[in-house]
């Protein structure tokens, strides 16, 4: 059967907003209602006629209202196949009401366990009766039509109006795709809640935001992100994101979330890795000593900034073509100039968005194979308290103010990699490199030719050296101090070269491997 004009619905429902055009239009379409508890009242504050499920089921809600609707003459009222001679006459038998629409939806469980409410509050939120009414229609949808959210209380409206009560079989089966979308990502958020930090628990992932890119890595794929976009950031200028433009954000950010509270900070990236950076006492002057670090990749690229973007930093930044600009806010003035050019993609931090991009807990997930790499986040940040002072000259409080500012760096930067900083700038990295000394070679060969003065300049690796080449060929570029992770079975070598070069070392016992 097709075609369906109903004639009966059931409606329990937590959120009732948009909830009254829609009985109304029920009872103006003579579509007899049935209900419970709240919802039940709702419907007779509004002097609409509506039948208490007790009424069928001869049972009240019991239980604290656990038990209410689960009971064969609800549930056959929703199961029964209507072109099964069986089911019809078993109708008749136990005086069972077709049921044609069930509107319900579930108690808040992940609003709950977010708020932070004491976990009997929790369990008490784990829905049974409503997830089992929404999957029973959802199942039944050639004969029901379910309506598991109140998202879709005005496409049901419209569905009412337009049909005068009639649904399609198509339009029944959306609403139950809908349903099993809704079930299925519930029973994830519980599964999870409960499984906690195991480590060997099921990989269950459920995002029901979703927003299109413009394409994928490359224009022939196509592109999506499944996340709330919104809670991270405010879009405020610019054309629609792109696959690669939200990779390259998620880089900056990243590295941002290192510098919450800072003295001004701005950052330049390009294909995931920082290309420039530079702290300051202005913001203006942390961009322009940023961008020194390479104007040439800067083109195209991702801009960020650690707070505000005042008028002179928006009037540096409009010269030079970037894709995306992020800062915590905008001056006014600053926006509308940098609004100048009308695909550049303006986005503000939401609130602590860098903050809790450094603190959550997250798990990181990437394809692979036929299945997917699960880690923890690397939320470990190397600190003054960290170092071991490996060699005889100890680094200077200076040295080790950008030790730490380049293995910050480091840590965010593709490996094998390198960083060579000086006065809280990033002079070149290398990045990617299969070789440590290529990384090295090429992390020079960068900075030299921007016109870089490597004397006083420090390094940071991202893994320990196997060998002492790496800090002889950063000696003679003149850097004088160096952080790494140690434990090679040969640390002694670079160690040894170090003291004989008047080079001071530290450990920090972390390696930041990024591949």
């Amino acid at each position: 059967m097709s075609n369906i004009t109903a004639k009966s619905a059931l409606i329990s429902v937590f959120h009732k907003d948009g909830l009254e055009p829609i009985v109304k239009k029920m009872s103006e379409l003579g579509i007899a209602i049935y209900s419970t508890g709240g919802t039940e009242k709702f419907i007779n504050d509004l002097g609409i006629p509506v039948i208490p499920v007790e009424n069928v089921t001869s049972y009240p809600s019991i239980l604290g209202g656990r038990v209410k609707t689960l009971h064969p003459k609800v549930f056959g009222g929703i199961l029964n196949r209507r072109d099964h001679e069986g089911d019809v006459a078993q109708l008749t038998e136990y005086d069972i009401p077709q049921i044609d629409i069930v509107i319900v939806d579930l108690y808040p469980f992940e609003k709950t366990v977010a708020s932070g409410a004491p976990e009997q509050d929790i369990i008490e939120k784990i829905d049974i009766g409503g997830i089992s009414l929404i999957r029973a229609a959802a199942k039944n949808f050639k004969d029901t039509l379910c309506v598991s959210t109140m998202d879709d209380y005005g496409k049901l409206l419209n569905v009412l109006e337009e049909g005068n009560g009639t649904t399609t079989v198509d339009q029944r089966k959306e609403f139950a795709a809908t349903a099993f979308d809704i079930s299925s990502h519930y029973d994830s958020a519980i599964y999870n809640y409960f499984a906690g930090d195991s480590v060997n628990k099921s990989l269950k992932m459920s995002q029901q935001d979703v927003m299109p890119l413009r394409y994928g890595e490359n224009p022939h794929q196509r592109g999506w992100f499944y996340g709330d976009f919104e809670s991270m950031f405010t879009k405020l200028h610019g054309k629609a994101l792109s696959y690669n433009n939200l990779l390259d954000v998620d880089a900056a950010v990243n590295l941002m979330s290192e510098f919450v509270d800072d003295a001004p900070t701005f950052a330049v990236f390009k294909h995931n890795n920082a290309c420039g950076v530079a702290q300051r006492d202005t913001i203006h002057q942390a961009y322009v000593d940023a961008l020194a670090g390479d104007p040439v990749s800067a083109f195209g690229g991702i801009l960020i900034s650690n707070v505000e973007i005042d008028v002179a930093t928006a009037t540096e930044i409009h010269k030079l073509f970037c894709e995306v600009v992020i800062a915590p806010s905008f001056d006014p003035a600053a926006l509308e100039i940098l609004k100048g050019k009308k695909n550049r993609i303006m986005l503000e931090l939401v609130g602590d968005a860098l903050s809790r991009k450094r603190n959550t807990n997250a798990l990181e997930v990437r394809a692979s194979l036929n299945g997917y790499l699960v880690q923890d986040a690397n939320l470990k940040t190397d600190t003054k308290e960290d170092l071991k002072t490996a060699t005889e000259l100890a680094p200077t409080e200076a040295q080790i103010e950008d030790l730490l500012f380049a293995s910050k760096l480091c840590k965010h930067t593709k490996s094998n990699t390198i960083v060579l900083a000086k006065n809280k700038q990033l002079c070149a990295s290398g990045t990617g490199q299969t070789s440590r000394v290529d990384a090295l070679n090429q992390a020079i060969h960068k900075a030299q030719s921007f016109k870089f003065d490597l004397q006083g300049a420090v390094m940071a690796s991202d893994a320990f050296f196997p060998f002492p080449d790496c800090v002889e060929i950063a000696d003679n570029a003149g850097v004088n101090a160096v952080i790494q992770p140690g434990g090679s079975i040969k640390d002694e070598l670079s160690i040894d070269y170090c003291n004989k070069n008047d080079i001071a070392m530290v450990f920090t016992g972390t390696r930041h491997f990024k591949h």
